[in-house]
């Protein structure tokens, strides 16, 4: 394995002799901005599945050349290799901008997604994650509501490799160490047929990479091993043999183990790291104190035995990816990885996972290194991103930083992202029936220059309600801000709403939703507005309360839809799904992570009523709404009344639309917001929409006053198209919501004459 050699052997020359597809183009890729062609895939390089591997009886250490190249087969880095010389040099590189973010144009491709959780979709007998997505009843269902994308998650295979055979997920298949699918979702023939049948009913696939980090699997272990240019991957730090004695021992049995503070200020006392970075992400005593762990002993391929110190943001199994490497081996490997997704499998956008977290630097003495906002994360999304927009897709970034750090890079970087500024917040205006903090959020993220429509809204996914605040709580946290008839600093405030959320989520609902570290509550949005309404047990949910809890849900999809930008909804919403007993899920959340609550299987087309775990094994939750063939046929269900809704967003164009105003409001529980669509009136002018929301279950009447309103205009709602009103002189018109009422509300301008609209 020379690469010096120009006489390549094994799966060297197998790459060598690669066809490559045709370089011609058809009429319509003359016409229409290109994706490039399929890319093909490495397959018949991988030389066989993990699985058949694992009683293989030959060492498995560095000085076995059989195993090296057995993991290198694995290896993503290898991959992505192969995957990127099969795009360079092609026409089709060159026909799309990608400079800069754009989120209309992403909001005009897909602008409803379903979002999937690979172990929770209970399927058919025998059929797999990605077959049951790629089923044409299930695409017309999404298609009758209003959905027209499905963000899978991931399925590529994760976990780790310790010998020849391979450990479970860490972190719900977001420790990636292949770029294969997993066979337990499926296969890469069915991912494309998933693609291909969400396109012939307006729909479109959108994948997962994970450019922070990596599971334990083949390119960490050639990186233990110090092969090649694979330590480049990682954040990762030789220690000398005679410093051996700074770290700690690895127990047996374990593979490598999380420093303490006093070992991690040591360590960055020598110089061999840069010590405490700015937060501790899932910090547990005794399990995660730092951001630092220690291998064990490994034999590298030269015969030397090493020991490491390595990042990790998230947890031991996930090592951080190293973005300013000299060998750019991190860089290439996700870079790969995206290729692959885009070019191989045919999906059209890719969440960027935890890329908040992309650049680390040692800061000042006695200050914790610099990790968060820094300027190496905005330059790695930006040639990520890049890339992706390079070869005709989009991307939306999961970040969970400030409104600055979110802002500054979606300046360069993705798209879209994800709207963890306002998903705290609407939580707490229902769980307090007050919308202050909601109504400071999105005038915040106004002022600081995030526009709704650049956001993805959503309602539960497979994580945490995350409560963090971390807009609040780090950068802001001395300044002060107007809040209950008084003034709070950005630390206090933080505090103030986690405890509103703490108390009216969990303490009445002690059995069914859980605090998940110190990043935010485990539920499902059912079970978080069973809690507000004061149901203490799970069975006391009786079909008398479900009418309005699923009330309450379509108020907050309303909020959620009814502005600009992307709308997002998994299966645990849709069929109104409760939390899972935690007595079901005991083994996985006896480390602390009680999210696996939320996670309950859940049947979209109740095809397996008698089913009590999905294949993957999570067990079946609870279902409020039913599946989705009983409600399209309900007319007050819950899928129905959200088809209503959307087909009013779609009508109006409100994902694309402008947000002009957040106003005060007559009752605490309303929320107004005032948009600008892009459709123009009889007099040029654009027309105005408003979003009326009550987050209480009592009926209130109010007035709506906003100097963007237009006096003397109609105003209609739009589920009738009855006039409701007129705006006065004093720009403003009375309104009445009923119960977690929502109204969507075009405001039509009287016409007028010449020299008026001048």
């Amino acid at each position: 394995m020379n690469d010096e050699n120009p006489e390549l052997t094994g799966p060297d020359a197998e790459e060598e002799i690669l066809e490559r597809d045709p370089s011609e183009i058809t009429y319509d890729e003359q016409l229409y901005p290109a994706r490039p062609r399929r890319l093909r895939p490495r397959a018949n390089l991988r030389g066989g599945s993990l699985r058949r591997s694992f009683s293989d009886p030959r060492s498995a250490n560095g000085l076995n050349p059989a195993y090296v190249e057995w993991l290198v087969r694995q290896a993503m880095l290898k991959d992505a290799d192969v995957l990127s010389r099969q795009l360079s040099g092609q026409p089709s590189m060159w026909r799309n901008p990608y400079a800069r973010p754009d989120a209309r144009r992403a909001v005009g491709i897909s602008d409803v997604w379903f979002t999937a959780y690979p172990i929770s979709i209970m399927t058919r007998p025998g059929e797999s994650f990605l077959a049951a997505l790629a089923e044409p009843e299930l695409w017309e269902a999404f298609q009758a509501i209003g959905i027209n994308g499905v963000h899978t998650g991931p399925v590529k295979r994760a976990g780790g490799i310790v010998g020849w055979g391979e450990t479970p997920s860490v972190d719900g298949h977001f420790d990636r160490i292949s770029t294969e699918i997993d066979p337990a979702f499926g296969d890469e023939d069915t991912f494309r047929r998933m693609t291909d049948v969400a396109e012939e009913h307006d729909g479109i696939i959108i994948d997962d990479i994970v450019p922070g980090h990596t599971g334990k699997g083949a390119d960490f272990r050639l990186a233990e091993m110090a092969f090649k240019d694979y330590p480049g991957i990682y954040h990762m730090v030789e220690i000398p043999e005679e410093e051996w004695g700074l770290l700690p021992e690895v127990p047996a049995g374990r593979d490598s183990v999380n420093l303490d503070s006093a070992t991690e200020a040591a360590l960055a006392e020598h110089g061999y790291i840069i010590g405490e970075l700015q937060r501790v992400i899932f910090y547990q005593p005794g399990v995660k104190e730092t951001n630092w762990s220690a291998t064990a002993p490994v034999i590298g391929v030269d015969g030397v035995t090493r020991r490491w110190v390595y990042l990790h943001y998230f947890k031991e199994g996930q090592p951080s990816v190293n973005w300013l490497d000299p060998t750019f081996a991190g860089m290439r490997l996700v870079i790969g990885d995206a290729l692959h997704s885009l070019g191989d499998l045919g999906t059209s956008a890719l969440r960027l996972d935890a890329n908040g977290f992309l650049g680390v630097e040692k800061s000042a003495e006695g200050l914790p290194a610099w990790s968060e906002g820094h300027p190496l994360s905005h330059a790695a999304n930006q040639i990520i991103a890049g890339m992706v927009r390079k070869v005709g897709g989009f991307s939306f970034q999961e970040l969970n930083l400030t409104i600055e750090d979110i802002r500054d890079t979606s300046v360069v970087g993705a798209d879209l992202s994800y709207d963890f500024i306002n998903r705290p917040a609407y939580h707490h205006a229902l769980a307090t029936g007050d919308t202050e903090f909601l109504r400071l959020t999105l005038r915040t993220s106004l002022e600081l220059g995030v526009e709704p429509v650049s956001l993805v809204h959503g309602l539960q996914n497979h994580d945490e309600l995350t409560y963090e605040l971390v807009h609040w709580a780090t950068l802001h946290k001395d300044d002060l801000f107007s809040y209950k008839n008084g003034e709070v600093t950005g630390a206090e405030l933080a505090e103030s709403v986690r405890s509103d959320l703490t108390v009216a989520l969990t303490e009445p609902a002690a059995d069914y939703n859980l605090v998940f570290t110190t990043n935010g509550i485990a539920c499902t949005t059912a079970s978080l507005i069973a809690a507000t309404r004061g149901h203490e047990t799970l069975e006391s949910i009786g079909d008398d309360d479900v009418a309005p809890i699923r009330d309450a849900h379509l108020l907050l999809a309303a909020f959620n839809s009814w502005q600009p930008g992307v709308f997002a909804l998994s299966g645990w919403d849709l069929l109104g799904m409760l939390t899972v007993p935690r007595d079901e899920v005991a083994d996985l959340i006896a480390e602390g992570d009680t999210r696996w609550i939320e996670r309950g299987a859940l049947d979209l087309l109740g095809q397996s009523p008698e089913a009590t775990k999905s294949p993957s094994g999570m067990p079946r939750a609870r279902s409020l709404y039913g599946p989705l063939p009983e409600q399209l046929a309900e007319p007050d269900s819950f899928a129905q009344r959200l088809r209503a809704m959307l087909a009013v967003r779609a009508k109006y164009g409100i994902a694309t639309a402008t947000q002009v105003d957040i106003p005060n409001v007559a009752r605490p529980g309303m929320l107004v917001l005032v948009h600008e669509l892009l459709d123009f009136d009889e007099n040029g002018l654009p027309v105005m929409q408003i979003t009326a929301l009550n987050f209480t279950d009592e009926a209130i009447e109010g007035t709506i006053h906003s100097e963007s309103l237009p006096p003397r205009a109609t105003v209609t709602d739009a589920a009738d198209d009855t006039e409701i009103g007129v705006v006065d002189d004093l720009h403003s018109f009375p309104i009445t919501l009923e119960p977690y009422g929502a109204r969507f509300l075009i405001l039509r301008r009287e016409e007028l004459e010449p020299e008026e609209t001048a």
